[in-house]
């Protein structure tokens, strides 16, 4: 390997420290989503909480918004190492809350606090990426950000099936909160590279900003509450939720990203929908398997397990094919057809009695869209941002991540609640059915991303 080559390895002497301790806390989250939802069928009948079971997935997402806020600024203003520290606390914190819950109650307050930290520390890593790799390194980050769900897909869903089966679900947290420990203190060393700039070059603290990120999480909770409000009280939780969410996220976003404006307001904007689309639909895969086909959790878990694996076998392509021979809009049209095809596919399963093994071969076939169009995202976020508002740029992204997400699952919430829930026949269709809507708009928001940069070579950051 040449000289230039090897100074531009993700596992160089200057950047093999941050690459292994980026990818373990990806890997850690990684392993907590599968497994999470491999068992939350099992956790909700355990705490008797079914019209709760899309609050569970939605509460950490939503309360991420303020997090990743409050990260993006905070970074900016200080580089990132007390803000990773504080993160990591949080989500400690969460997990052995969840881990020793009682009531659904009480686990829920545990997956705030969680997604709190999970959100910041997310920020975090992207605030990494741009200030410490190269330009050129940005899609093989990425691509190693996918590879990190490798192990966690081939054991995660398995693994945390056969502790519940065997044991308890609660052991599950404690091994994912031993992992997070470990994972983190291999980050450690890295974080004292995130050098706050000068003085003069601080941006000021955003109250507001950080004020609507709280009013936006509290929006989209209550659209995820209602199913479980009596009519009168969903219908205007439904109301007040929607209005608060526009009205709450629009400060956060780029300017336009709801009118889906070139650059990087539609980039945001295809994440949020692509977010909406696949984990609105992915919450309800394993309890579809568990509800119709009787598999037990560790086998109901192999369908996340095939779409983890080939999301990071696509994002591994994408990264060494690069930008001259896959385009954006290459990329992003071949990733969402894809992902399409996956929930069309979910559908006719839930609405005909097909297979099961189909769902799973659907599911594969979404993880790999997913594989193409995330990363593709996540680059383009960073080209177009400039060098000290990527803090911004990056929390805009994951807050539309998140957000689309927790919307996703207020939609599929009240469809599946309001029709009668697992034994109502119409549920899972109009669960897989809203999902693919979502889905179709986001080919729609790729049309208007406008002319693309080309990567620098130049270091994104100091």
């Amino acid at each position: 390997m040449s000289t230039a080559a090897k100074a531009t390895s993700l596992f160089s002497g200057r950047y093999a420290l941050a690459t292994v301790g980026m990818v373990a806390i990806v890997a850690v989250a990684a392993f907590q989503n599968l497994a999470m939802t491999t068992i939350m069928p099992e956790i909700s009948r355990d705490l008797d909480g079914e019209t709760l079971y899309a609050l569970a997935f939605a509460a950490p997402l939503a309360a991420g918004v303020p997090g990743m806020v409050l990260a993006g600024n905070w970074t900016d203003r200080a580089g990132g190492r007390v803000v990773a520290w504080v993160s990591a606390g949080f989500f400690a914190v969460g997990t052995a809350v969840v881990m020793t819950a009682t009531s659904m109650e009480v686990f829920l307050a545990g997956r705030l606090v969680e997604g709190f930290g999970a959100g910041a520390i997310d920020v975090v890593l992207y605030v990494l990426v741009a200030r410490l790799f190269p330009a050129q390194l940005h899609g093989p980050v990425f691509a190693g950000f996918a590879a990190a769900w490798v192990v966690p897909a081939l054991v995660g869903p398995a693994l945390a099936g056969i502790v519940t089966d065997v044991w308890d679900w609660h052991w599950v947290f404690a091994g994912a909160l031993v992992i997070a420990v470990g994972a983190f203190a291999v980050l450690v060393p890295t974080l004292g590279r995130l050098h706050p700039p000068a003085p003069e070059l601080r941006p000021p603290w955003q109250r507001s900003r950080i004020g609507w990120s709280v009013a936006a999480a509290v929006a989209i909770l209550l659209l995820n509450v209602a199913p479980d409000l009596g009519t009168w009280a969903q219908v205007a939780a439904i109301v007040v939720g929607l209005v608060g969410a526009w009205s709450a996220l629009r400060p956060l976003l780029p300017v336009g990203t709801f009118r889906a404006a070139p650059g990087l307001p539609s980039v945001v904007l295809l994440r949020g929908l692509l977010a909406a689309s696949f984990f609105g639909a992915e919450a309800y895969v394993p309890y579809l398997l568990q509800a119709e086909d009787g598999l037990s959790a560790s086998a109901a878990g192999l369908a996340l397990t095939v779409g983890a694996l080939s999301w990071a076998g696509s994002s591994w392509v994408h990264g060494r094919l690069g930008e001259q021979r896959l385009s954006a809009a290459r990329a992003f049209g071949a990733g969402l057809a894809l992902v399409l095809v996956s929930l069309l596919t979910a559908l006719a399963v839930a609405s005909f009695g097909l297979p099961w093994w189909l769902l799973v071969v659907g599911w594969f076939v979404g993880g790999a869209g997913m594989g193409v169009a995330y990363p593709r995202t996540s680059m383009l976020t960073l080209r177009f941002s400039g060098e000290g508002d990527d803090g911004f740029a990056s929390s805009a992204l994951t807050i539309a991540d998140a957000s689309g997400s927790v919307i996703g699952l207020a939609v599929t919430g009240l469809l599946f609640t309001g029709t009668g829930g697992a034994d109502a026949p119409a549920a899972f269709p109009l669960v897989f059915g809203a999902m693919t809507v979502i889905a179709v708009l986001a080919i729609a928001a790729v049309r208007r991303l406008g002319p693309v940069p080309g990567p620098s070579a130049a270091p994104a950051g100091g």
